[in-house]
């Protein structure tokens, strides 16, 4: 299956800012790829036009090796897009299993899942989601409200649905926003096991998480490439370091 995404002077403007603006981009079957860069520098929105969220204003983008520059996110993830939020993006009000068990049916194909149809879901797709709890290290009981965990806890439950829809793309943003130390370490460690093989694109500020996860970095400033290459000739460029790393967190 080709698992690759390739961007071709993608365009996104809302009235007259240009937030995206002739970006190129090829992430090739399994390559975990970061996006760095200022906040406004458009890597939210380039995650977001390429998992279907928001429409191109100009450009093409194809996934798959299916032109989907008109499709829509549903289409996206038919062909195995699947996508993590900044702002946790789970149902608190669901138990942990029915939280997972959504992702499985979605990924079983169900044309109009809802909680109830994943309440009266198979023994096999309730096994399935057991499976996805136990692979993210959720010590707690399957029947507990979402709502109940840690933040971090909630990433993970998190990266679980996600994971659960089968998905061959991954588009990640900020997956470790907001955590501790030992958050991000637990957290860190469970991407780089269930992530391996899977073509990702990760939007992320701390340089330790690129370093540990990312194959590649391509930085954006205004909308644009101004940089593509591993996280340690980004590091050392001098057009990075004036426009993101001034500052930052070297670790």
């Amino acid at each position: 299956m080709n698992r690759s995404i390739e961007l071709k002077g993608v365009i996104k403007r809302f009235g007259d800012f240009g937030a995206v603006n002739g970006v190129d981009l090829k992430v090739p079957a399994g390559q975990r790829c970061a996006l760095l860069g200022p906040n406004g520098a458009g890597k939210t929105t380039l995650l977001n036009l390429i998992s279907g969220r928001l429409s191109l204003s100009g450009g093409q983008i194809t996934v798959a090796g299916h032109d989907v520059s008109r499709a829509s996110a549903r289409r996206r993830a038919q062909l195995g897009v699947g996508r993590s939020f900044q702002k946790t993006n789970i149902f608190p009000q669901l138990s942990l299993l029915e939280n997972v068990r959504l992702g499985v049916g979605n990924r079983a194909g169900w044309a109009n899942w809802s909680p109830l149809k994943a309440a009266n879901s198979s023994a096999s797709l309730n096994e399935d989601a057991r499976s996805w709890l136990r692979k993210v290290n959720i010590r707690r009981p399957h029947d507990v409200a979402a709502s109940e965990l840690s933040y971090g806890e909630q990433r993970q439950l998190e990266l679980a649905i996600t994971l659960a829809t089968g998905p061959q793309i991954v588009l990640l943003d900020e997956p470790t926003a907001g955590m501790s130390h030992a958050e991000t370490a637990v957290i860190l460690d469970l991407m780089a096991e269930l992530l391996e093989g899977l073509t990702v694109v990760i939007v992320e500020h701390d340089l330790s998480v690129v370093d540990r996860l990312a194959h590649r970095v391509v930085v954006l400033e205004r909308g644009q490439v101004i940089c593509d290459g591993t996280p340690s000739e980004v590091k050392s460029d001098t057009r990075v370091q004036s426009a993101y790393l001034k500052g930052a967190n070297r670790a």
